[in-house]
């Protein structure tokens, strides 16, 4: 995917400015502005009126608001290498309102010894809340390791009735 396929528009969440993107094939991409491991979007385009990007803002302010427990939309995840697409799915798979670990994730992908490769994985999410990588917690429930901020994952994990 070239950056060029992508278009941007930004969404004022009640935990900071965003930056949404999508291709043509889905949602591309989350962050929040100033996170670790956020793009470079000089040259991405500003269409807020793309059908994806609609639909994800949509969807977003529905989650913040309480009336949405998870996201129905298309993604477009194939700026990460096929192992970080592999820990991206499996977070997908983590429900709302549970939590797991890094060492738990990578059991589950059959990786044991590697839940620092894991964790290395979740932390380059380009999707973040919709492909859920604050619902991974460190040993013990300890609250680490979320490039938007820990204050935003507790805020997350709040909403969704975890703590």
């Amino acid at each position: 995917m070239k950056t060029t396929d992508l278009v941007c528009m930004r969404y004022a969440s009640p935990l900071g400015p965003m930056l949404l993107a999508a291709t043509d094939r889905g949602l591309a991409g989350v962050w929040f502005e100033g996170q670790r491991h956020g793009p470079d979007a000089r040259g991405w385009r500003e269409d807020p009126a793309h059908r994806v990007l609609r639909e994800a803002a949509a969807q977003l302010a529905a989650y913040f608001a309480g009336a949405r427990t998870d996201f129905d939309l298309p993604l477009d995840l194939q700026a990460g290498t096929p192992f970080q697409q592999s820990v991206w799915d499996a977070l997908r798979g983590i429900p709302r309102g549970r939590t797991t670990s890094y060492a738990e994730l990578a059991r589950r992908l059959g990786r044991p010894q590697a839940a620092r490769a894991i964790g290395a994985a979740v932390g380059r999410n380009p999707v973040s809340i919709v492909v859920p990588c604050h619902r991974v917690l460190g040993t013990a429930g300890a609250l680490t390791g979320y490039a938007g901020g820990l204050e935003r994952k507790t805020a997350l994990l709040q909403l969704e009735g975890v703590l």
